[in-house]
């Protein structure tokens, strides 16, 4: 990805805004995830073919996990390390996703299909927050 695409996709040619964005969005679809899983654990394990418990475990880790990701995302400058070990934490819980599709949840077809689109969305955002990060980096002297 180019990084005029990118500063097009962020809607922002600043590298610090544009890496800023990203993970402040990343903490938003992330939030809004870990509050259905806590509010609906129920409804969308049936849904989704996926015990209700698992779903609750997961709400609760995804809440602290958007938490983490919305503070650096509020830094004005965050820091590389932080912002490195969410792009590894998005490469991680998507490689863990179809892992544990192919290898011990047993979801119904919409729950299989869930799996793999926030699989893709998660890794979308490690690839959007790398190529952030290296455009800032890239930017300073």
């Amino acid at each position: 990805m180019s990084a005029i695409q990118l500063a097009a996709l962020a809607r922002t040619s600043e590298p610090q805004s544009v890496l800023r964005r990203f993970l402040a969005l990343d903490a938003v679809v992330t939030g809004a995830n870990a509050l259905a899983y806590l509010a609906f654990s129920g409804p969308l394990g049936r849904f989704l073919g996926v015990d209700a418990t698992l779903l609750l475990t997961l709400g609760a880790f995804l809440t602290l996990y958007a938490a983490g990701v919305g503070l650096l995302a509020a830094r004005r400058r965050p820091p590389v390390l932080g912002v490195r070990a969410v792009v590894e934490g998005n490469l991680a819980w998507a490689a863990v996703s179809l892992a544990a599709l192919v290898l011990w949840l047993t979801p119904s077809t919409p729950g299989a299909v869930w799996t793999v689109l926030q699989a893709l969305t998660v890794a979308a955002f490690a690839v959007l927050q790398h190529t952030a990060l290296k455009m800032r980096q890239a930017s300073s002297p």
